[in-house]
């Protein structure tokens, strides 16, 4: 199959229907060098839709003079995306140099949403919308968790009073470097982060967990700031086993807490 496009007519091979996934094969050779590795695995899992292209120049698709350096070859890629599965959820699989340009392509079109539904975010009010674009799964069951708990719908106190703290940093950071102990907490403890957070993320936590030396530290996929909503079934049965760890502890003094 040949697909047009703006400098250059890219070759390409189809098999199946479904999802889309892109491969990308390595230098010096073509796309039946992604089509040996991959066809076999798809024999046995139906539901994808799979595209194996020849990068310029190699196997079937030209070489072109315009194109000089890799930043050339990534914008082939993804010119062939827009105008074979514009707009479209896709995955992307790719072998050695191709694996690189992936890497590329994941640079330039970053995954934001994991799940989205326009036509229910097409229904929102500008506050709504806001905190709707948080959820990396959108759903009816965010949508409802949102309007409950973080719009002025959820009547969640005197916004006037919050924002004297929360909009000035020095009022909103502690005068102390909280997580300077002066001894590791012994006590269970439980750090859930979701992986797609773009509201205070995972990484700086992870920084802190020798301070819990009985601590489990987890990284949830497929959640964002709203992870308890997102992957409800992991957050219970973590907070659950939490929770376990804290009956059955003992306390070496009397004074030590758990939280």
């Amino acid at each position: 199959m040949e697909c047009e496009l703006k400098d250059i007519t890219v070759h390409y091979e189809l098999f199946g229907e479904g999802r889309p996934i892109l491969m990308l094969h390595g230098w010096g050779v073509d796309h039946r060098h992604m089509v040996s590795n991959m066809e076999p695995i798809f024999s046995q899992r139906s539901g994808w839709k799979r595209l194996y292209l020849d990068l310029p120049g190699h196997g079937q698709t030209p070489g072109m003079d315009w194109i000089t350096n890799q930043d050339k070859m990534l914008e082939v890629v993804l010119d062939f995306i827009n105008t074979i599965i514009p707009g479209e959820k896709y995955a992307l699989a790719g072998a050695s140099a191709g694996a690189y340009l992936a890497r590329g392509v994941v640079h330039h079109q970053p995954a934001g949403t994991l799940l989205a539904d326009p036509a229910l975010a097409s229904g929102l009010n500008t506050e709504e919308a806001d905190y709707f674009q948080l959820a990396v799964v959108q759903s009816q069951k965010s949508l409802d968790y949102i309007r409950a708990n973080f719009t002025s719908g959820s009547d969640s106190g005197d916004p006037d009073f919050q924002s004297t703290i929360r909009d000035h940093p020095e009022n909103y950071a502690f005068s102390f470097d909280v997580d300077a102990l002066p001894a590791p907490f012994p006590a269970p403890t439980l750090i859930l982060t979701g992986r797609q957070d773009a509201v205070v993320g995972y990484r700086d936590a992870w920084e802190i967990l020798e301070n819990y030396p009985r601590g489990t530290f987890a990284v949830l996929d497929r959640a964002g700031h709203f992870a308890s909503v997102e992957q409800d079934a992991l957050f219970r049965a973590l907070v659950g086993e939490w929770l376990d760890r804290v009956e059955e502890y003992e306390p070496e003094r009397k004074d030590e807490i758990n939280i």
